[in-house]
């Protein structure tokens, strides 16, 4: 038997606090065959983050001028600073029949999807607004002002999950929630866009 597997290019976007990151880590360690696609921000790094490895950490300058040469397969403006992803960085690694996972916003999702290449898009849901308020909070990371922000946009983002082909309501313990996340990619990686099996006589 002889079989050829393609890259997939999985998307995974939704909410703030919704709880994507944390879901994404975890299919990253269940599934070796994915790679995470590093984003470039201008934001300034958290506590924690490394270079090269959570984002690409950029100047404003510098983010614009790669805006300009179209280095980025999608690109957005959220709560003051920008985000992009680098075309390049997932282009060769499906061309080399990796799995790429990018956790990305609800703004850049559409971007991704709108650019016409082959995805698999998944929105991450929170159980309740009253849920999400909870966890912004509890993360400590932003003032009561950009949480009030950060829940305002959460609405208007839900109202887009419709455009996704895979809703996961994150209402369960992650590893739970990820187990979901894993059966989708599992499945994909078996349609025959992107598997071709070939069988001896």
């Amino acid at each position: 038997m002889i079989r050829t597997q393609k890259g997939m290019l999985l998307v995974i976007s939704g909410p703030s606090g919704a709880g994507k990151g944390t879901l994404a880590n975890l299919l990253l360690e269940q599934d070796p065959s994915f790679r995470f696609s590093v984003s470039a921000t201008t934001r300034k790094p958290r506590v924690g983050e490394i270079d090269g490895v959570h984002y690409h950490f950029m100047d404003e300058e510098s983010f614009l001028k790669k805006v300009e040469e179209g280095a980025f397969l999608e690109h957005a403006e959220v709560f003051g600073n920008r985000y992009g992803t680098l075309r390049s960085e997932v282009l060769e690694r499906i061309e080399r029949g990796e799995n790429v996972l990018l956790d990305i916003d609800v703004q850049g999702a559409a971007q991704v999807m709108a650019s016409g290449l082959p995805l698999v898009s998944v929105f991450i849901m929170p159980p309740s607004i009253r849920e999400l308020r909870a966890r912004l909070e509890n993360r400590g990371t932003e003032t009561r002002e950009q949480i009030e922000r950060r829940l305002s946009m959460a609405r208007s983002e839900i109202a887009q999950a419709e455009h996704y082909q895979y809703i996961l309501v994150n209402d369960r313990p992650p590893k739970e929630t990820a187990v979901s996340l894993r059966a989708i990619a599992e499945a994909e990686k078996l349609r025959t866009i992107r598997c071709r099996v070939e069988i001896e006589d």
